[in-house]
């Protein structure tokens, strides 16, 4: 490591009652009670977690409690990646963990979530109301002809209904699986359509940063679109007496019969009461479906299963996170981001939710922080973005807002700067643990992140998760330490993918984790391990393919080029997703004109309208700029990664090999262009 990292001193350390009062040592101490083993620091610890897994998953599923209605035969029936079988004979289901407290004495009145919005001022849910509300909508599903394994697809924003729905799917068996409605229907389509959904979950429209959007029109176009829909649950959240009638009338067309989709109002759904009876599914029993996009084809339909998911968000809502009863869980996030997964799963420690739907900038970038005042929030976690946003304005929230509340930040999304850790620690709150963590949407985990019980230095996430082998690997998979490596996880964790829907060989799958290092997970990541005297810490360089992260939400490439290169004018594209460290994230998209066409300011306007419309309003470049070519392998290839690299300071001779291109000279625009940023 470079001497200004090792002699760094750690900018907070937890107070020795916060140590003492941490699950974390609590988890220590049972380990020492009930199976003799003493660790002298958490770097022990994980090296046990790590190599020891069958016994260190058995002593999770213990200590925090893991519900089951059968119990397993075996905790790991083979240790490789991809192929591991987790606690096979154990049936579980994920809604029977979050909700089973709500029928416990003194629970059915707390609130279970807290919410507002551009649109709500405040509303909040008790467990009680929570499982009801689930159960008498999971009935309604069963009437509706949704069953085990059928898909119940979401079209709202990180509203309370969103989480009944999520629970009332589960609950059932069946798969839940959700998009934004600031998503344009292309985006939407794209991930739907390869999971062919039984029911649709729909607002009428949302408001972000005081401006109303109607989505009624593109409900109706994914009805369309989507033929495997038998129904749609319609919550009218924009406008409480919007309606989309009793049905939607689909004429016949394009060799497909005339359909009638009928639509149940929200509150019909809930009106008939059913108890909340979650169905026993197998450990492996699919959960829900997100979406994680690669550099070519469709977004990847990753399916994560009931078990998994229940024990890893057990581990890192207790362990890691140190979460409990009585504490007030807040992220701000999209129903797009697996954060909002996360979020849901905050009720697993007896947590009190809190959503917020809207813009964190309207009316002003106090919105959130008199949020989590007004609501005594303990964990407040928010984005790189959002801190940097907050910098430029000269904000000091400590100064404005009462935030002594707070025990956590979180920060995930891209990776956190020194400047940004100081920022927290100074004009946030001087006393938090600030819980900077890396994993992601694949993994349906944090690889790096929070350790209670040690020190934070500016800049690193404190260190690797419980379980969770992670290492930084050089170009031969030899781990390093003090260099930039690949980051890779060298043995299977529960939470991991079970298969991408559809991919019915498993080849897509292993391509995207296990074809560079045979047997380990490539993540995709730029990984610095530090050796720190209590942990090994990690800093996260960016995305090392080049796939575009945007706030935390990915998004593949080449779902922009298909609404790029639909227009006439356009020849061929390259996007290019920079997430400097220690600068803002710069998205550049590269055009070729096609003659006679020239990219004029009209055409640039179009371009990124389209893209906010048809794709995300989250994945919009920074800017546009004209290019004679795209670099092309000799197959043809765009050489994204190779352009990323040089736009990041790489010099071309070590980023890409010029006799492998089919137009070499290429590159040469790029370099030039690189030099121009850097100046």
């Amino acid at each position: 490591m470079d001497a200004s990292t090792a002699a760094a001193a750690p900018i907070w350390r937890p107070s020795p009652e916060r140590i003492a009062r941490a699950e974390l040592t609590h988890y220590a101490a049972f380990l020492r009670r009930e199976h003799g083993l003493d660790f002298a620091d958490y770097e022990s610890l994980w090296r046990w977690s790590t190599t020891e897994i069958e016994a260190f998953w058995e002593t999770i599923w213990r200590f925090c409690g893991m519900r089951s209605f059968a119990p397993y035969r075996e905790v790991l029936q083979e240790r490789r990646m991809p192929g591991a079988r987790w606690f096979d004979g154990a049936t579980v289901n994920y809604a029977d963990q979050m909700l089973w407290r709500a029928a416990e004495p003194g629970w059915a009145d707390r609130p279970a979530i807290v919410f507002s919005s551009e649109i709500v001022e405040r509303r909040e849910v008790s467990w009680g109301a929570l499982a009801a509300q689930a159960g008498a909508l999971a009935a309604t599903m069963g009437r509706l002809g949704v069953g085990l394994g059928d898909r119940a697809v979401s079209y709202m924003p990180n509203i309370p209904e969103a989480m009944t729905a999520v629970l009332a799917t589960a609950s059932r068996g069946a798969v839940w699986s959700s998009c934004a409605p600031d998503m344009g229907a292309a985006g939407v389509l794209d991930r739907f359509r390869q999971i062919e959904p039984a029911l649709l979950f729909a607002v009428d429209g949302y408001r972000y940063g005081g401006k109303d959007f109607d989505r009624r029109d593109t409900v109706r176009e994914l009805v369309a679109q989507l033929p495997s829909v038998k129904a749609v649950v319609l919550v009218p959240y924009l406008d409480p007496d919007a309606t989309l009638g009793e049905a939607i009338e689909l004429p016949a067309r394009d060799g497909a019969p005339a359909r009638r989709v009928p639509v149940v109002a929200w509150s019909d759904a809930l009106a008939a009461p059913a108890r909340f009876e979650p169905v026993p599914v197998p450990f492996d029993h699919p959960l829900w479906i997100v979406y994680s996009s690669g550099t070519t084809g469709m977004p990847k339909p990753i399916v994560h299963g009931h078990g998994g998911t229940t024990l890893e968000y057990l581990k890192a809502m207790r362990i890691h996170s140190d979460l409990g009863p009585d504490d007030r869980f807040f992220w701000f996030t999209s129903t797009n981001w697996i954060m909002w997964n996360m979020t849901v799963s905050a009720l697993i420690p007896g947590s009190t939710v809190l959503l917020y739907d809207g813009n964190p900038g309207y009316p002003d970038l106090g919105t959130l922080w008199r949020f989590a005042e007004r609501e005594r929030a303990t964990y407040f976690g928010l984005s790189p973005a959002f801190v940097q946003l907050n910098v430029k304005n000269a904000m000091s929230p400590r100064g404005c807002f009462d935030l002594s509340s707070l025990r956590t930040v979180g920060c995930t999304g891209s990776p956190l700067t020194e400047d940004g850790y100081r920022w927290i620690y100074g004009h946030v709150h001087p006393d938090v643990l600030l819980a900077s963590i890396s994993g992601g949407t694949d993994p349906n985990t944090a690889f790096l992140g929070t350790c209670p019980t040690a020190p934070i230095y500016a800049g690193e996430m404190q260190a690797r998760g419980l379980g969770s082998a992670v290492y930084a690997y050089d170009d031969a998979g030899k781990p390093i330490y003090g260099e930039v490596g690949e980051l890779v996880c060298a043995q299977p964790m529960p939470s991991m993918p079970l298969y991408f829907w559809g991919d019915t060989d498993g080849k897509r799958y292993f391509e995207s984790y296990f074809d560079v290092y045979p047997g380990a997970w490539r993540h995709g990541d730029w990984l610095k391990l530090v050796e720190r005297p209590e942990t090994v810490t990690g800093i996260i360089y960016g995305r090392s393919d080049s796939t575009i992260n945007r706030h935390g939400i990915r998004m593949g490439t080449s779902e922009l080029y298909r609404v790029v290169e639909g227009f006439d004018e356009v020849a061929d594209s390259l996007v290019i997703d920079l997430e400097y460290l220690g600068r803002e994230s710069f998205m550049a998209l590269f055009v070729v004109p096609k003659a006679p066409h020239a990219l004029t300011e009209d055409l640039k306007r179009r371009l990124l309208d389209a893209i906010r419309t048809q794709l995300s309003a989250r994945h919009v470049p920074n800017d546009v700029f004209a290019i004679r070519e795209v670099p092309r392998t000799i197959s043809g290839k765009k050489l994204e990664v190779p352009v990323k690299k040089i736009l990041l300071g790489q010099p071309p001779e070590r980023a890409c090999n010029r006799s492998a291109m089919s137009n070499p000279q290429s590159i040469d625009w790029f370099v030039d262009f690189a030099r121009t940023r850097a100046g």
